[in-house]
């Protein structure tokens, strides 16, 4: 029990010790708003306050069009309603106003769906050299080798150039894809199944 009571007197003593030590070390609440106060005041340059408006979109081209007559006179930098003269273009839309979600989606569905069936024409006829391949090596008369092979080799080829479209394909759908970002298009419109 003495055990008990020594403990719990060291407990309050450390306590009320803890108590005091933060009541002296703490500063009003007025002290620390007028500590504030003179430091805002001290302060000669505002931060930069960065707003939806001052921040300008990557619309622009990836190749500058040369310029015209009517772009000519336009300033350097943002041009906004707000800082337009008279004389100067009005700046484009961005190339994506005006054209909805089924209009995208349905432009990205058509170039998958030419991918895809490049893709499984690609794999047919990949099955097709297999096969001639196959048969050629099974194949005794030197006739009959021959045609396999002739045939063979223009499977070959066909795979060669539909390997071609299907790179090409790629690149439209990734061209397509730069195309809505820099047009604000939402990356859903361009999802499968969308």
């Amino acid at each position: 029990m003495k055990r008990f009571i020594a403990v719990t007197a060291v407990v309050v003593a450390g306590f009320s010790a803890l108590a005091s030590a933060q009541s002296t070390a703490t500063k009003p609440l007025a002290d620390v708003a007028k500590t504030e106060e003179a430091r805002r005041k001290g302060v000669s340059k505002p931060a930069k306050v960065y707003t939806n408006g001052s921040l300008r979109s990557d619309t622009a081209p990836a190749v500058p069009a040369p310029p015209t007559p009517a772009t000519a006179a336009k300033p350097s930098g943002n041009a906004t309603p707000t800082n337009i003269s008279p004389g100067m273009a009005v700046p484009a839309a961005p190339t994506g106003a005006g054209k909805d979600e089924a209009y995208w989606s349905g432009r990205m569905k058509t170039e998958r769906a030419t991918l895809d069936r490049l893709q499984i024409f690609a794999d047919s006829l990949q099955s097709r050299i297999n096969a001639l391949l196959t048969d050629f090596v099974n194949r005794d008369d030197p006739a009959q080798r021959a045609k396999i092979e002739a045939d063979r080799k223009t499977a070959l080829a066909e795979l060669e150039r539909v390997n071609k479209e299907l790179d090409q394909q790629r690149k439209k759908i990734a061209a397509l894809e730069d195309e809505a970002r820099r047009a604000g298009v939402p990356a859903g419109w361009l999802r499968p199944g969308a």
